[in-house]
């Protein structure tokens, strides 16, 4: 009876603030958060943080124009389509760039990788991207087998910047003992718990396959808090040769001052010797510190860490607005977040299924964590 109690999703929630929604996190500090904004005399500050990216990286910045700041030697090749783009049109796209599977379809403007989805050949392309409501982008998958999110922090009148933070993340993975299947593998683990239901859609008859003794299977191969990847902060790796690598990456794309890359890599050694790895995400204003969602952290850590980048990006913020670029005016930042609001609910409608080995999409919300 305990232990069904201890693996209930909404107890599981309960007890550990890494699960909460946002606001449940940020409410309680929202008044620092309204003492800058008040000292900035504008509820939109943040959008000088970055102005190379819309609204500062905030939000409803676009990955595709992302990309075209971001030097080709850092990043993985991308197309950009239409929401309502022929699937046609998107294969002979994928195959006159040579693109080779598996593939990567995400929303152009995401959100904790909802609708990020992997693709392993034409039929499964096909069915997703002819349910996608949105603009989206293809990438090859990147097969580096590890990932690491680095925020990045520099002042405009400063000439080098610093990294403030940094997470290892670690994909869901289950590891057979020969007796259990996938799903009853999940139900061991707390954390992959709350993605069981996802997973079933994802998976279909798959979730009952037992796996051999030690056999690993990635379930969710991205580096995503919300869909069951756990965070570990790294902050102490931090050493001159990764910041001087950072740095000069950041300091290539211009009008770049705050946020996080998003990187996969093979070997930590090899990453800092810039080699073998690639930039996948891009985030500006908008990121967490997400070092923070580190199990061993309590949530009054993740509050100083949040204001302590906070009080950056309003220092950024300011260092910009004296060197002519605008805070976003307050109508538009209005209209920003009703935008958002809307664009969100199309996210939240697209959910992936798998069955008899198809891909389908139904519209029903998703229930990972926010």
């Amino acid at each position: 009876m305990l232990k069904s109690i201890k693996n209930n999703s909404i107890f599981i929630r309960l007890f550990h603030w890494e699960y909460w929604s946002f606001n449940a996190i940020y409410f309680p500090i929202y008044p620092v958060w309204f003492r800058f904004c008040i000292k900035a005399r504008s509820l939109f500050f943040f959008t000088a943080s970055n102005p190379a990216i819309k609204n500062g990286g905030f939000i409803m910045e676009s990955k595709s124009e992302i990309d075209h700041i971001i030097p080709q030697q850092f990043k993985p090749f991308t197309l950009f389509f239409l929401a309502n783009t022929f699937i046609e049109d998107v294969i002979k796209s994928v195959r006159n760039y040579q693109l080779k599977y598996p593939l990567i379809i995400k929303p152009d403007i995401g959100m904790q990788s909802k609708a990020v989805v992997k693709v392993n050949n034409d039929n499964e392309l096909s069915q997703i991207v002819s349910q996608f409501k949105v603009d989206y982008i293809i990438q090859p998958f990147i097969p580096y087998p590890k990932e690491m999110g680095i925020f990045y922090v520099r002042y405009p009148n400063e000439k080098h910047g610093r990294i403030t933070g940094i997470v290892e993340k670690k994909f869901l993975t289950v590891t057979g003992d020969g007796i259990s299947s996938i799903e009853q593998l999940l139900h061991q683990n707390q954390r992959y718990i709350l993605q069981i239901p996802v997973l079933r859609n994802l998976l279909g008859d798959e979730i009952f396959v037992v796996l051999k003794k030690s056999e690993k299977k990635v379930l969710v191969p991205y580096g995503n808090h919300a869909r069951g990847a756990l965070f570990l902060d790294s902050s102490f790796k931090n050493n001159k040769q990764l910041e001087a690598l950072i740095d000069s990456v950041c300091k290539s794309i211009d009008g770049f001052y705050y946020g996080r890359l998003d990187i996969r890599y093979n070997t930590f050694e090899e990453l800092i010797e810039n080699k073998n790895w690639c930039l996948i995400e891009l985030n500006g204003a908008g990121s967490d510190p997400t070092h923070m969602y580190d199990p061993k952290h309590s949530l009054f850590f993740a509050w100083r860490e949040i204001i302590r980048h906070w009080k950056m990006l309003y220092i950024i913020s300011m260092q910009n607005k004296r060197k002519g670029y605008s805070f976003l005016p307050f109508k538009e930042g209005i209209s920003m977040f009703i935008e958002f609001k809307k664009y969100l609910k199309k996210l939240n409608n697209i959910q992936f299924k798998k069955s008899n080995d198809k891909v389908i999409i139904q519209k029903t919300y998703l229930t990972i964590v926010d």
